[in-house]
């Protein structure tokens, strides 16, 4: 589960001085002296009860003439700040089963009940509430495929709740949880950190009666490496990671390219160029281990055979 950071800080201050205090030790949380900088600097920031409210008065007072900073979040969700090195603040509202919201939206908008874990870690405090609860459990993400409907080993912890002043670590690609709705509305406030190696990692979807993979919910990862790798690719014979050379046929634009390369790799997507392999042909852990490889600066290149005798 999620590491829980002890605090007994008492002190509060606003959110300027936490930003000076990141921007004085940027939040890097392998980095233990970094992470105990980010921990207090949340935990004062948590300690302000009036900051968030205050934040909300004046953004409802210009509307839409400006002052928030855009993100690609959901309205639960408020951005506090810029990237700042590898890092931003974020704000979450957590809305109970009696908010008119929850009842209009229903539990999927706000991601009660959807099993998962994160290609990010953050470090997160309760603020507001009696906080979220979540069922926890750990996995080994170097050994998951990826696939749908693959069974994982997925280990449980505890079932606990955010309260208010509680610190905990989210650690990219071990921790999973199934998030609840709060007794009441609640708010958590977020260091998350964002390791541009890490957008190479799977975020996973689990079933929890079957503990199997139900997707992966960020398809930058696996999509976009496909896009990235074949888009150029059009009329040049390669060897696939099952073993087979193809021809990829240069029509379209490069992304109908890269997708319909895409169905070899076993993305997604059907491909007009022949039978769709399985994921468990096309191999999502050899893609996985390129990609680990990858974040070691160890860079691993599907091999291009020679193309003399073979028409362009």
């Amino acid at each position: 589960m999620p590491r829980i950071i002890p605090s007994d800080e008492t002190s509060a201050h606003g959110l300027e001085d936490c930003l000076e205090m990141l921007d004085s030790v940027p939040f890097e949380p392998e980095d233990e002296d970094s992470l105990g900088n980010g921990a207090v600097a949340l935990k004062r920031l948590a300690n302000n009860s009036h900051f968030l409210g205050d934040l909300l008065i004046e953004q409802l007072k210009v509307g839409h003439r400006g002052g928030g900073i855009e993100s690609a979040y959901g309205p639960q969700s408020i951005v506090l700040s810029r990237m700042r090195g590898r890092s931003f603040l974020r704000a979450n509202i957590w809305p109970s089963e009696q908010e008119s919201c929850f009842r209009a939206s229903g539990s999927d908008a706000f991601v009660y009940g959807v099993p998962h874990d994160h290609n990010f870690s953050f470090l997160t405090a309760g603020y507001f509430g009696p906080g979220y609860g979540s069922d926890y459990y750990e996995y080994d993400y170097e050994s998951v495929a990826g696939y749908r409907g693959e069974v994982c080993d997925l280990r449980f912890v505890e079932r606990t709740h955010l309260e208010e002043g509680k610190l905990m670590l989210y650690r990219a690609n071990l921790d999973i949880h199934s998030q609840l709705p709060p007794e009441n509305m609640s708010v958590s406030l977020n260091i998350m950190h964002i390791d541009p190696a890490k957008a190479w990692s799977d975020q996973y979807g689990f079933d929890l009666d079957s503990n199997a993979v139900t997707g992966v919910l960020n398809p930058t990862s696996t999509e976009c490496s496909c896009a990235v790798r074949w888009a150029w690719a059009a009329t040049r014979r390669w060897t696939l990671p099952n073993g087979r050379g193809a021809n990829i046929p240069a029509t379209g634009s490069g992304w109908r390219v890269s997708r319909r390369a895409a169905g070899w790799c076993g993305g997604p997507h059907a491909t007009p160029c022949g039978a769709k392999p399985s994921y468990r042909e096309a191999s999502c852990l050899q893609r996985k281990q390129r990609r680990s490889a990858a974040r070691s600066n160890a860079p691993t290149r599907a091999r291009r055979p020679s193309s003399r005798g073979k028409g362009r």
